[in-house]
């Protein structure tokens, strides 16, 4: 059974150093042209959703990052699609068309990837900082794994997902 850094060495475990070797793995590995690379959070940037400081949860970071450099940060990816579906009520001065780049922790890597081009598990039975959460994968067999593992009911891509989906789980 494969599991992240948490499963295995116990909550709490990672810090924002391994947060900061993540982005400058994924700085590294190079990003293709108009992409904006991922941006870490101040101790004081909160989710625009529900209010929490998001660098307590470093494991469960989204972002979006718009075309002029600024970015919202997310303390997972169920407000990160929560906004992302309803700018205007949580960023009225952005429209989607500003978005540059979507970054979701993959849940085994920790590492930020296209949250445009990642998988969500639905249903698991693992819990981020607000509750029940879309866990996000890079891969898709990652993500057919963990779901199997973690009792997950299904597997969405960005798209896919709906403010009907969000709303179940709250």
């Amino acid at each position: 059974m494969k599991g992240s850094a948490k499963d295995k060495y116990g909550k709490g475990y990672r810090s924002g150093i391994l947060f900061a070797l993540a982005l400058s793995l994924t700085f590294a590995s190079g990003l293709q042209s108009g992409e904006r690379k991922p941006v870490q959070p101040s101790p004081k940037d909160k989710c625009p959703v529900c209010g929490m400081f998001v660098a307590k949860y470093p494991d469960f970071l989204t972002q979006i990052v718009f075309k002029d450099g600024s970015a919202l940060f997310f303390d997972g990816a169920k407000d990160m699609l929560k906004c992302y579906l309803n700018l205007k009520k949580y960023h009225p001065s952005k429209a989607p068309s500003d978005i540059d780049s979507i970054y979701v922790n993959d849940y085994y890597g920790l590492i930020p990837v296209d949250g445009f081009k990642a998988f969500y598990v639905v249903g698991s039975n693992v819990y981020g900082p607000m509750g029940r959460e879309l866990i996000p994968f890079e891969k898709e067999a990652d993500a057919k794994e963990f779901m199997k593992d973690h009792k997950g009911q299904s597997i969405l891509k960005f798209a896919d997902v709906t403010t009907g989906i969000l709303k179940k789980l709250d």
